[in-house]
């Protein structure tokens, strides 16, 4: 993976003071827009009767429907979120920072110094750096990391490589923290993040926490660009809703926070993880997360733990990113509708809601999509239709990025909407049907 050779990036993100305005504003370019989807509706409705396709009309609309529900549904979990107060040094818990690396090079370091330089007592913090057997020259840049913070960081060398979750199990072997947090070797975090990311611990019943995850070299090509709008939204929007429920789904490798008495009563199972006879290589954030709440855990994100991460610049190494994701998340949808019968009576009613009408979308997404596809064959009017579908829908989210941030980037995130459908849509199917595949894909 190609690193850029700057430190934090400086992104001159723009507060929302005037929050209000901005909506406004959106509500209104919204509305403009919903007028000129509604006049190419009547159109192609009509050449839709025409001939006779009844069915992509229901299935269409029933997706629509689905969509606005959940969008409504995440929209006032999201309004009651708030973030959790972040500790202080006078009732910051022990901890203990774990960051796997293969073949990271200098960026590992970047990561490790960010840690070290992170505001935490000293005499409370431990940072526990594992080559996963590297090629490269990443053990090169963890001894020089080591020598300049000997009294912080512990380095461990494997001497072949053992993959994610074995440096991750060995590093929550040796941890001896209350608390102990996960970061990925090409991720930096903010100053503030650790004590931000251990403020939730305070509550005992949470046993893991999600951090904010921004991307480091957005400004390197387009898809950075577009993948920080996205992430702007999966990662904020989405898990603001899901915390306000304490059922976070999954809590990201780049930034995660786990309470150590609650790994500990699943490394086993977790580190020897099996699905459909296979082991388990692949998705070791949500499985965790997972097992977690089969204990009866809560999950949080906490929106001011932040940390900036290196994401795919071209389209090969986003499709394999995205297969690894899907690919996860099938499996551990499959757990977890085992596991939501354990959650407290609202979460677990608060999870059917949003797994099924979030599950269901994705047959009739597909099935919709792909009549609308063959049917602009014959009446090319649906297509244009289809466009600004798209557009109207994926316009509704930037409202949530406007809110984040006022900037223009936003139309980054209506571009992927239409780069998503028309280049990624293939990737779910496939992974579906490959979901026991093992192979990390960047390797």
């Amino acid at each position: 993976m190609n690193h850029c050779n700057s430190s934090v990036p400086n992104l001159e993100i723009v507060p929302a003071e005037n929050w209000r305005e901005t909506l406004i504003i959106g509500i209104i370019l919204v509305g403009m827009a919903i007028l000129v989807y509604l006049e190419f509706s009547f159109v192609a409705l009509e050449q839709l009767v025409v001939i006779h396709n009844h069915g992509l009309i229901r299935n269409s609309g029933l997706w629509m429907l689905m969509g606005i529900i959940l969008l409504i549904f995440h929209t006032l979990l999201w309004l009651r979120y708030r973030p959790f107060p972040l500790a202080t040094e006078l009732d910051a818990p022990s901890l203990t920072v774990i960051i796997p690396a293969y073949n990271e090079g200098r960026m590992v370091e970047k990561s490790i110094e960010s840690v070290a330089q992170a505001d935490y007592p000293r005499h409370l913090l431990r940072i526990i750096v594992i080559d996963d057997g590297s090629q490269d020259d990443t053990w090169s840049y963890i001894e020089q990391a080591t020598r300049r913070y000997p009294d912080l960081i512990t380095s461990i060398q494997f001497a072949h490589n053992r993959g994610k979750r074995a440096a991750l199990a060995e590093g929550f072997r040796q941890a001896q923290s209350k608390i102990v947090i996960t970061i990925d070797s090409d991720s930096v975090i903010e100053r503030s993040a650790l004590l931000a990311m251990v403020g939730p611990f305070r509550d005992p019943q949470v046993g893991a926490v999600a951090g904010k995850v921004s991307v480091y070299n957005r400004f390197e090509s387009l898809i950075p660009r577009m993948l920080h709008v996205r992430f702007t939204l999966s990662f904020d929007f989405l898990r603001s809703a899901q915390s306000t429920y304490g059922t976070v789904y999954c809590c990201p490798g780049a930034l995660a926070g786990y309470r150590l008495s609650g790994v500990r009563q699943v490394l086993n199972s977790w580190e020897n993880q099996n699905f459909l006879g296979g082991v388990c290589t692949f998705g070791e954030d949500r499985a965790l997360t997972n097992y977690l709440l089969a204990e009866r855990y809560n999950s949080v994100y906490q929106r001011t733990a932040v940390v900036h991460t290196i994401v795919p610049d071209n389209y090969r190494k986003l499709c394999k990113m995205y297969l690894r994701w899907d690919r996860s998340f099938i499996r551990e949808e499959i757990r977890f509708s085992k596991i939501v019968w354990k959650r407290p009576p609202l979460a677990l009613v608060l999870s059917l809601i949003d797994r099924v009408l979030t599950d269901c979308r994705y047959p009739l997404a597909l099935f919709s999509f792909s009549l609308f596809i063959v049917d602009s064959i014959h009446a090319p009017i649906n297509f244009l239709m289809m466009l600004i579908s798209i557009g109207v829908i994926s316009f509704f989210y930037m409202l949530y990025f406007l809110r984040s941030e006022r900037s223009w980037e936003f139309f980054y995130g209506i571009l992927y909407a239409y780069f998503s459908f028309f280049t990624l849509s293939w990737i779910f199917p496939y992974a579906l049907l490959t979901a026991r595949a093992r192979s990390w894909l960047t390797r």
